[in-house]
């Protein structure tokens, strides 16, 4: 496999592109002819000249999209399917799990589609879904203490307080990457951090982490209910991999927060943890208020911050893109499990246990010589 096309990204609002300058000079340098929609690095800072002096070609979108694999940062948008093939691999972030639709689109196209997210090595690390997880999870903090502010629709409470006035209660359900990033950027506003997590471990974890500055709680129904009722800013950061994300924020739990609290929920990309927010919005439309409650519900958190988020998600997805563009995505997958759990779909069905039982599916794992 020696052609890598990288699109131009059509998501509202998202503005990453799937590889950096360097990515591209380090993919030309090894042999693979790189193809890159004309204007995919503009929202990140990646003029086309810069592209092209690390090698590669600015092409239109239907010659990037006919490369031998194809990186994006989000899942194809309708106006994509078209371009869907099954001499294609394709390789981004798809949470199939929460989008049935994509999921039958590609099955039909017979693409082979390898998720970021799932990409797991055998300690269970998200290798590819780490770095966009730091940059959701400090975000969180971040846009939550914005909209905190009366003029953004909030109670008007300032995230670490003044001497003689108490900072915001901050609650974050998810002791995982996203949420010790939050608690983290939290802890440093000055807020009051309460961490709920279900491992007993990952939470002495935590507890050694921050040296107790944050409350540390076991998870259960109760006492998501009880954090929910007490904050001023409620982080949902919960997830399972490749898997919808479960609805551990009820309505009820919703309806008995403070007037004008806020709640981010960084799981909205996987179906959301949250059930009042059920539905996705964008940077450009941010927020909606349920029950009194600001609903802060953006599927791609990161790509507010895309020169960041690009060369973080580059830093990451490189050595993986190198191996698929010299070695062919069945030889590299063999040689490397990590990448292998990554493959969501092939050869017409689904490969993902999590994905299939989502949506009802059979599951049908890829193995050597099946396709």
């Amino acid at each position: 496999m020696k052609s890598v096309g990288v699109p131009r990204e059509i998501k509202e609002d998202e503005h990453r592109v799937a590889l950096s300058p360097q990515g591209a000079r380090e993919l030309t340098h090894g042999g693979a002819r790189v193809l890159v929609e004309r204007g995919a690095g503009e929202g990140s800072g990646f003029p086309d000249e810069a592209y092209r002096r690390a090698g590669a070609e600015t092409v239109a979108a239907a010659q990037a999209w006919g490369a031998e694999l194809v990186l994006k940062v989000k899942e194809p948008q309708p106006e994509e399917y078209p371009f869907l093939r099954r001499d294609q691999v394709l390789f981004t972030y798809l949470h199939l799990a929460a989008d049935r639709e994509l999921t039958e689109t590609l099955c039909r196209a017979g693409t082979t589609a390898i998720a970021y997210e799932t990409v797991q090595t055998a300690d269970g690390a998200l290798p590819l879904l780490l770095p966009m997880s730091e940059v959701a999870g400090r975000m969180a903090t971040q846009v939550g203490a914005r909209f905190l502010e009366q003029p953004a629709g909030g109670r008007g409470v300032l995230l670490g307080g003044v001497p003689g006035v108490p900072p915001a209660q901050v609650s974050i359900l998810g002791g995982g990457v996203v949420g010790t990033n939050a608690a983290r950027v939290a802890l440093g506003m000055g807020a009051q951090v309460t961490l709920l997590d279900r491992s007993p471990a990952r939470l002495r974890q935590l507890d050694d982490l921050f040296g107790g500055r944050a409350v540390t709680i076991m998870s259960t129904e109760a006492h998501v209910a009880e954090a929910a009722r007490r904050a001023d800013l409620f982080i949902a950061a919960v997830l399972v991999p490749g898997a919808r994300a479960p609805r551990l924020v009820t309505r009820e739990m919703v309806e008995g927060m403070k007037a004008g609290a806020v709640i981010v929920d960084v799981a909205v990309d996987q179906g959301g943890a949250v059930e009042t927010a059920d539905r996705p919005t964008t940077h450009s439309r941010p927020t909606y208020v349920r029950h009194g409650v600001v609903h802060y519900a953006v599927a791609n958190i990161p790509g507010a911050v895309p020169r960041t988020s690009t060369y973080a998600l580059t830093n990451a997805t490189l050595p993986y893109v190198q191996a698929l563009a010299a070695r062919g995505w069945r030889e590299a997958c063999e040689a490397d499990p990590a990448l292998g759990r990554g493959v969501n779909v092939a050869g017409g069905e689904v490969a993902y246990p999590a994905v299939a039982e989502a949506h009802g599916l059979p599951a049908a794992p890829w193995r050597r010589g099946a396709f």
